[in-house]
């Protein structure tokens, strides 16, 4: 697991706690509405929390703010909508071993996804 040291005034650190803090936005339009529900209707639930919805399994990291964030996949991998969407359909090809399951996704559900996804910041 990789981790980022990123040095910063007092001030700025408690506005980043703060808003890290606070729960995710509502989405704002149909496609993201759909891909909230696709990830609150799907295997994405059971282990992930999205503070301000209904999931809040203790399993996997917390999502609600995985769009600021520069990495993901405990750091191996640039968060970019193409690595995010590689690790939601199969994270075994991406770092072996790890204990996140592949998902089956339509390719309407998985690109509504992707952008609830994005808005978690």
């Amino acid at each position: 697991m990789s981790f980022y040291l990123l040095g910063e005034s007092q001030k700025d650190f408690d506005n980043w706690m703060s808003a890290q803090a606070q729960p995710a936005a509502a989405p704002s339009n149909p496609h993201t509405q759909h891909g909230q529900q696709v990830f609150l209707t799907h295997s994405c639930v059971m282990c992930h929390t999205i503070r301000g919805t209904i999931a809040g399994s203790r399993i996997g990291p917390d999502l609600t703010h995985l769009a600021s964030r520069s990495t993901i996949a405990a750091g191996m991998l640039p968060n970019t909508i193409g690595n995010l969407g590689g690790w939601v359909i199969n994270p075994q090809s991406l770092k072996p071993g790890t204990r996140m399951p592949p998902n089956q996704l339509s390719g309407p559900d998985l690109q509504d996804l992707l952008a609830y996804l994005e808005t978690l910041r």
